[in-house]
């Protein structure tokens, strides 16, 4: 059996993870994802593929998923940062791709009721499932979810 092939895609501004805002965002960076990874997954981790990707362009978000589905990827980790809220395009390709996705946020968008349009997502209903506040290891978490749903 082949490693799933999993695409971890950030959104704008999520290049300086760990860094942007960390009293909101953590200090974690993408550098501990395969710790996190390790210790979420145990001996499963070697069952997966990662391929990490991110862009402040919504265009460019769009030509990975579109290039995703080309290469055969098998499911997709996405951060779409603030596009969640406002990128109908993102949510359309997500629609029709027809890769499984995994809705990622480092905050929990629901608490954040100084913004409520920072509560509201676009994504959630096109992707298999959504997980919000745990930092970075959401992540990991959301691989480990792609990976039980995949080899089930």
């Amino acid at each position: 059996m082949s490693a799933l092939k999993i695409l971890i895609l950030n959104g704008p501004n999520l290049g300086h993870i760990g860094t942007r805002q960390p009293e909101i965002y953590g200090s974690q960076t993408m550098d501990d994802m395969p710790e996190l990874l390790a210790r979420v997954m145990g001996d499963r981790a070697g069952d997966v593929e990662l391929a990490h990707f991110q862009s402040n362009s919504e265009g460019g978000l769009i030509d990975r998923l579109e290039r995703a589905r080309e290469e055969g990827v098998d499911g997709v980790v996405f951060n779409a940062g603030a596009y969640t809220h406002t990128s109908l395009a993102l949510a359309d390709c997500l629609a029709w791709i027809g890769i499984p996705c995994v809705e990622v946020h480092i905050s929990n968008i629901w608490a954040r009721t100084d913004q409520p349009l920072r509560q509201k997502s676009l994504m959630g209903e096109r992707c298999v499932g959504v997980i919000a506040g745990f930092g970075i290891l959401g992540y990991a978490l959301g691989v480990q979810a792609l990976h039980q749903r995949l080899r089930a």
